[in-house]
């Protein structure tokens, strides 16, 4: 499996996402840009979550049937949104209770794109519907303390 490049221009690998993009600021999601994804990409998927959550991992975004444009717009919706741990369709800012936590900014390059439910569909489903799909992966890890 070949190794895609996430990078933001809001916040760099392993360092402080900005509170703009938390509950204590606009909540709105960071810019994105995809680098290294392979011939045959059909669409992109984003999950972002937090392990460090303490009712463990907690789901802050679930995107598929992401254009393979090669970036996420800051405040955007790029492709089909699923059901995050707050049981929403829709992107929810970091705001732990406690502590620095991690947040993982995972992208999948994949050789088709899906017809799910966006109502019934949580990371785990998307997960299983991945298998056997995924050309490429990356992530970037933020992190944030309030």
């Amino acid at each position: 499996m070949a190794d895609l490049s996430v990078k933001s221009t809001a916040f760099e690998n392993n360092q402080p996402i900005p509170k703009k993009y938390s509950c204590d600021g606009e909540e709105v999601n960071p810019p994105l840009t995809i680098g290294g994804v392979p011939a045959g990409t059909k669409s992109l998927v984003l999950v972002v979550d937090d392990p460090d959550a303490p009712r463990g991992t907690y789901d802050h975004w679930v995107v598929w049937n992401i254009p393979n444009t090669g970036r996420i717009d800051e405040n955007s919706v790029p492709g089909i949104q699923g059901v995050n741990s707050s049981g929403k369709r829709s992107y929810v800012g970091m705001c732990p209770p406690s502590g620095t936590h991690r947040y993982f900014f995972k992208v999948y390059a994949l050789n088709t794109a899906f017809v799910l439910k966006p109502e019934s569909t949580h990371k785990k489903d998307l997960e299983k519907a991945m298998q056997g799909h995924i050309l490429a992966k990356g992530e970037l890890i933020g992190l944030y303390s309030r």
